[in-house]
């Protein structure tokens, strides 16, 4: 079977459908036959071992790699609007503009209009808290401000889906959790198709819709597990119900052997 991108969607309810995709570097296979549909507004989340494929799958719906096999169709971008936006694990912000250009950036390569432009960067830093930092440069920021501006970034492009690649994983608790219920805040909002990749379960029951646990290398998927908890959520209620405890103890049930098998499979490599 050969490659495909594809930017219209499968269907009118799908922003993404995934048919048959593998992925191979060489004789590595870092993905095998991943199939599965993510409906429009979804918060999709995305948990797995260690180089079990996740950041491939990200990096290849986001046109940033290309799949070796199968067919990837998303959501047709309305006019103006770019498909997906990426937001990195690490620092991505340009450290030579300062937090309102770094959050107008998107917005201005689609050259929008200055008025929409100030009208649009404007509420995403209220709503993210940084408009009072707005001439400020990024080694001015903490390391959890740096990630309000991509966030802020992101959903200011306003793409059909937004991408998120293990956003939190580098900030301490107290600014995960603070990150945390601001994405929930803003994405309520639109309600963005986003797929999240964590390695955090009690994160994953937090943000997602749908979660989806993928095996140990070569990356398939294990199961689904539909997260029915009430939205808007409290983050710090939430963590206290007898449904959130029950949910993250599912998911480890299932993520556990996989855990064990990637870290025998790189003691067997070393």
């Amino acid at each position: 079977m050969s490659a495909a991108l594809d930017m219209t969607a499968s269907n009118e309810k799908s922003a993404i459908s995934i048919k048959g995709l593998v992925k191979r570097y060489g004789q590595f296979v870092a993905i095998d036959h991943l199939s599965l549909e993510i409906p429009r507004g979804e918060f999709f989340v995305i948990v797995g071992p260690s180089g079990c494929g996740k950041t491939t799958l990200l990096r290849i719906l986001a046109g940033l790699d290309k799949p070796t096999e199968g067919v990837i169709e998303t959501i047709q971008p309305t006019k103006g609007r770019p498909g997906n936006s990426m937001v990195f694990q690490g620092d991505s912000i340009f450290p030579w503009m300062n937090v309102w250009d770094n959050a107008a950036y998107g917005l201005r390569m689609r050259n929008a209009p200055k008025a929409e432009i100030d009208e649009v960067v404007g509420h995403y830093l209220d709503r993210t808290g940084l408009r009072r930092f707005a001439q400020n440069y990024p080694h001015q920021l903490s390391g959890g401000m740096r990630q309000r501006v991509s966030i802020a970034r992101a959903f200011a492009n306003d793409p059909e889906i937004l991408l998120m690649d293990e956003p939190f994983s580098a900030l301490d608790a107290q600014n995960k959790l603070l990150l945390q219920e601001e994405l929930l805040r803003i994405w309520e909002e639109h309600r963005k198709t986003v797929v999240f990749i964590t390695h955090s379960v009690d994160e994953a029951v937090i943000l997602g819709d749908r979660i989806m646990v993928m095996t140990a290398q070569p990356g398939r998927i294990k199961s689904f597990v539909d997260v029915n908890l009430p939205r808007p959520r409290d983050v710090m209620e939430l963590q206290r119900t007898p449904e959130f405890a029950e949910l993250v103890h599912t998911i480890w049930v299932s993520l556990r052997d996989e855990v064990n098998r990637a870290k025998r499979q790189a003691e067997g490599e070393g």
